[in-house]
């Protein structure tokens, strides 16, 4: 049990929390010590009855059973693998600027709400379609032994579950609320040289304080200032963040 312990802490903080939730509300469903009809986001019952605990409980339930329980251990592994990897990666050291992106994309899957009843896969496929555009171009291995690039990741997985849950709306509404947090923050405002839409509020940084300061990693800056900068420093380098391969520990 210390060895689960230990494996249990080393989680980031967020990601811990996060995956810690995703397995308690999904047990409490399953041994019927709250009605899993509690736990869904019924449009009606969240907006006439303002039962406005429905879009947190729907982030975290999902129906566990013989039918579901192989998509659920693998959205699981998802979760923890991909938000600890940006929890560590991308954002080390920034914590509330992770949680802003986890917030920002939740928010924009309760909007969607009307599409699904549970808000896991999505949340998950926008945190690994992040993690996908960020390392776009690094060889993942997928099963069989099938690679290719980042990129295409959330769209090779998409087909997956699928095949393996019968339904894709889940994971396209999360790989399109992925696309629309990495393009307001990273592609609009530091490779097109736009308006930066996203900032992280200053109650974030003041219940999560960063631990070391600047933003690096992110996207590079418009042609023209990117071409000043060479001139003057002899050349720069894209450089969207570390890549790992799919099912690296």
């Amino acid at each position: 049990m210390s060895d689960l312990g230990d494996w249990f802490r080393s989680i980031p903080l967020i990601t811990r929390y996060w995956f810690a939730g995703s397995i308690a509300v999904p047990l409490v469903g399953k041994l019927g010590l709250v009605s899993p009809v509690n736990l869904f986001l019924w449009p009606d019952a969240f907006i006439h009855r303002f039962q406005i605990w429905r879009p947190i409980t729907a982030t975290f339930f999902f129906p566990v059973g013989p039918g579901t329980g192989f998509l659920y251990l693998v959205n699981l592994y998802f979760l923890y693998q991909y938000s600890s990897r940006l929890e560590t990666g991308a954002f080390d050291g920034r914590p509330a600027d992770y949680m802003f992106m986890l917030l920002f994309n939740w928010i924009c899957i309760v909007v969607s709400f009307s599409s699904s009843n549970l808000l896991m896969i999505p949340l998950i496929m926008s945190v690994l379609y992040v993690w996908a555009q960020l390392n776009r171009d690094m060889i993942v291995s997928f099963w069989f032994g099938t690679r290719f690039k980042a990129c295409y990741l959330p769209w090779v997985i998409l087909g997956f579950n699928y095949i393996i849950g019968g339904s894709v709306i889940n994971e396209l509404i999360g790989n399109l609320v992925g696309h629309l947090y990495f393009f307001l923050m990273f592609k609009y405002p530091m490779d097109l040289g736009g308006r930066n839409f996203l900032s992280t509020p200053q109650f974030l940084y003041r219940w999560l304080p960063n631990r070391r300061g600047g933003v690096s990693g992110f996207g590079v800056p418009p042609a023209s200032m990117r071409r000043a900068a060479e001139d003057q420093q002899g050349g720069g380098r894209h450089n969207w963040g570390q890549g790992f391969r799919l099912g690296d520990q």
